[in-house]
């Protein structure tokens, strides 16, 4: 071994070991960061890809949640509860909010920091997108049925069968993933983006004109960040606004975690 070690003095041991053994050496899965996992979401990323590694941050203390990001190549902000008006609107009227969660906001929102200061890949669904935007300083509707006119139904008794359409943006990153100009997905909210910073751009809208997807503006040179309002982990992998986004996704995260 010390004689491998002078002829090839930049490899490091592992791969010196797996090459005299004739293995293939294979990068380690990536590792994702959940900021609230369910059934759903975990299938979702396991169909796209078995092996896919994940971590629930939500049940750790907000220091260990943080630590727990570092080792991670890419974070998925999963839906739930209302994001409290208070982070960004005067109206604090939380009588037309659904249930607010304010560990969790607090938790997504340095989460989300810490992603951004480590240009690590980011996917928001249905209340992570809300949140997402927020953290760049936009706003949403508080209740979509009071606030924004809408024909569209966007939130049903029975979620499971509640679907309406998207129509993607043209020269989006959405359109480049999917592929598509529109596709029935599934929905279930009654917040939605309202406002976007100058640093985000809308990449679909419902029937109705409203925000559906965020991207960034500008995203050469960042790994990857999307936000979508509708549930594609409860959609079929093969719709194309579920199973390319989620692949998509993991492919970034494997290349960021390739590039540690």
């Amino acid at each position: 071994m010390i004689i491998v070690r002078k002829i090839l003095p930049g490899l490091p041991l592992i791969v010196i070991l797996l090459a005299l053994s004739g293995c293939n050496y294979h990068a380690p899965s990536p590792v994702i960061g959940i900021s609230k996992a369910s059934g759903n979401y975990v299938n979702w990323l396991k169909t796209a890809d078995s092996t896919v590694r994940y971590i629930n941050l939500y049940h750790l203390s907000l220091d260990s949640a943080l630590a727990a990001l570092d080792s991670c190549s890419g974070l998925l902000l999963t839906g739930g509860e209302d994001v409290y008006p208070g982070i960004y609107s005067d109206d604090i009227d939380t009588s037309r909010c659904g249930k607010v969660n304010h560990r969790r906001d607090t938790l997504e929102i340095i989460l989300i920091i810490r992603a951004l200061e480590l240009e690590m890949p980011i996917l928001g669904v249905c209340r992570g997108e809300q949140i997402l935007g927020v953290v760049f300083g936009g706003e949403l509707f508080i209740d979509v049925p009071d606030d924004y006119d809408t024909s569209v139904i966007h939130r049903c008794e029975d979620y499971r069968n509640c679907f309406h359409m998207v129509y993607v943006e043209p020269n989006s990153l959405l359109n480049t993933i999917c592929g598509c100009d529109s596709s029935l997905v599934t929905t279930n909210h009654h917040q939605a983006i309202k406002v976007l910073d100058s640093d985000l751009k809308a990449n679909s809208f419902s029937g109705d004109g409203l925000i559906e997807g965020i991207e960034l503006k500008n995203h050469q040179g960042y790994s990857f960040l999307l936000g979508v309002q509708w549930h594609p982990e409860r959609m079929d992998i093969n719709n194309p606004l579920s199973g390319p986004l989620v692949r998509t996704f993991i492919n970034r995260c494997r290349d960021y975690s390739n590039d540690w």
